[in-house]
């Protein structure tokens, strides 16, 4: 692949705008057919500083379309990907984007600029409104490739690295200014940014003057931090050769096969040490000590089960695990509910037989009690996005019986789900159905399963064995200490379903049970937390 990075003149004075928005033009008539891949910088429509408001809808008003149709002209010309940053009008106001064309010239996605600077949050012709929502990063495919992004103000999010990292880019796109850094300084983020991605970042700017040591600094890097082109403050055009898909592996630690830099670093991560609200964040599910507590379906014993103040209240009070049931909806949503009927919230049939609108008619708290009157279902996604990585999820995954098959399509958006709120560690996987451990194992093998009764409890260790899950899920009275033991032997943790009784919970961890599910998480926990300190 050819790549081509194009960097425009730039000016603080305003008169200027239409000198330095010919030459930009100027310089992308200057592409050619061997160009695979262009890329121009951030704001093509607002050419030079524009200091009110009146400026840059001027401007904007100017010159948008014009750069709009010539990308798509250029893409046709030179039969390239052309990448292309100006305005978008999204209905409530205009929003910085990174138009995305493709050979023939149509546009093939958008990315908006996830870091809106102070400045530009408080500009009236703004709509920011998008960036104060949890969403996934952008990614768009064209051509076999996965394209990436991020605009000028995103390169100093570091801890945003990561979760790009996870996406398996191939390029990562820059459409920048970052007009008051010195060249070394953005040679230092592009090409960490480069190297913890695993990607090659094409990065485009403007020139400040060719004689300026700040700004500029158009630049093709290497996932191994290599610098394969650099404008420095050069006003014009720079190429470079590279397989997108030629990645960089490094030793991972002494006997370690080689990894990409950021899985060397996801082993060990512990990100309670330093992201926000970072105490919250509890140890993976690898690394949490035995023996456990897990409230089942959340602490129901003072709310309704399979409810955000159920889990919230066993979270707060410490959970080292949640226990709950999900279900797929007639239209494909994922819902929490531990029945398949309705009877318990005033419905008929079963929940997958109802759409989602239709499930939000019902009411799922005035059975309980007044205080929870007009509760509607609950989603997966609402549990992941309130507690994500606070606590050990222990998913219950229903299916009609244990012996149909499972929707893959359902599965994968479920792993969607999982991996959008960087919950991967923080969960697994609990059926009796052997379908879907099959299943689960060939699409998401990196997340945890853990085997239930289904119709051969008594043979749940071998067919942890056979599905390669690290936990079972006994269910009393169908296992005895042997079974306990083979699982051990084998190193595979056990979970008991389930224990309210003091005695019974003392019982079941002189057994060796690992993990305990209960409906009574306070009295419970504090049973195992005694054991535990005297053994």
């Amino acid at each position: 692949m050819k790549a081509c990075i194009i960097q425009p003149p730039y000016s603080a004075d305003y008169e200027k705008s239409e000198e330095c928005f010919e030459l930009q033009l100027s310089l992308m008539d200057q592409c050619d057919s061997s160009m695979d891949l262009i890329v121009l910088p951030e704001c093509c429509d607002i050419p030079s500083l524009a200091r009110t408001s009146k400026q840059r809808l001027d401007s904007i008003h100017r010159y948008n379309r014009i750069i709009l149709d010539k990308a798509a002209e250029t893409a046709r010309r030179c039969s390239a990907m052309v990448f292309v940053n100006a305005r978008y009008d999204s209905g409530n106001g205009l929003i910085n984007t990174t138009y995305a064309f493709d050979r023939n010239g149509n546009v093939a996605g958008k990315y908006f600029k996830q870091h809106p600077t102070a400045g530009e949050v408080n500009m009236p012709e703004a709509d920011t409104a998008y960036a104060f929502t949890h969403s996934e990063p952008t990614v768009l495919e064209m051509e076999g490739l996965r394209f990436g992004f991020l605009t000028c103000y995103d390169f100093y999010f570091y801890e945003a690295f990561p979760t790009l990292a996870r996406q398996n880019l191939d390029i990562i796109i820059g459409c920048s200014h970052q007009r008051s850094d010195t060249h070394d300084a953005l040679e230092i983020i592009t090409r960490f940014l480069a190297y913890h991605t695993n990607t090659y970042v094409v990065r485009s700017s403007v020139s400040m003057e060719e004689a300026s040591r700040i700004g500029g600094a158009s630049m093709i890097v290497a996932p191994t931090g290599s610098i394969l082109a650099h404008l420095y403050s050069k006003v014009g055009l720079a190429c470079a050769d590279f397989d997108p898909k030629e990645k960089y592996y490094k030793p991972a630690g002494y006997g370690n096969p080689p990894a990409a830099h950021h899985e060397y670093i996801e082993i060990g991560r512990r990100p309670w040490k330093y992201r926000p609200a970072g105490s919250a964040i509890v140890c993976p599910d690898r690394w949490m000590t035995y023996p456990r507590t897990c409230s089942h379906r959340g602490f129901h014993a003072i709310a309704p089960e399979n409810s955000l103040p159920a889990f919230g209240a066993a979270i707060a009070m410490g959970a080292d695990e949640i226990e709950f049931d999900i279900w797929p909806t007639k239209d494909g949503q994922i819902v929490s509910l531990h029945d398949a009927t309705l009877d318990r919230v005033y419905g008929t049939g079963n929940v997958y037989e109802h759409t989602y609108e239709e499930l939000l008619r019902l009411d799922f708290g005035c059975k309980y009690g007044e205080a929870f009157k007009g509760m509607k279902i609950l989603t997966f996604e609402e549990i992941l996005k309130k507690f994500a990585c606070q606590t050990i999820m222990n998913i219950h995954v229903k299916t009609v019986d244990n012996t149909c098959e499972y929707d893959r399509a359902i599965l994968e958006k479920i792993i969607a789900l999982i991996y959008k709120y960087d919950c991967q560690d923080h969960v697994y996987f609990m059926s009796g159905n052997d379908n879907f451990l099959r299943l689960a194992k060939e699409a998401a093998p990196q997340i945890p399963r853990c085997v239930g009764g289904g119709n051969d409890p008594w043979g749940m260790v071998e067919r942890a064995i056979k599905y390669g899950c690290c936990k079972i899920q006994l269910f009393k009275p169908y296992f005895d200490q042997q079974m306990i033991d083979k699982a051990h032997a084998h190193g595979i943790r056990c979970n008991v379903f389930w224990s309210d009784d003091p005695k019974e919970t003392v019982s079941f961890l002189d057994m060796g049970i690992d993990t305990i599910l209960t409906n009574d998480y306070n009295r419970i926990s504090q049973e195992v937390s005694a054991w535990k300190q005297k053994n």
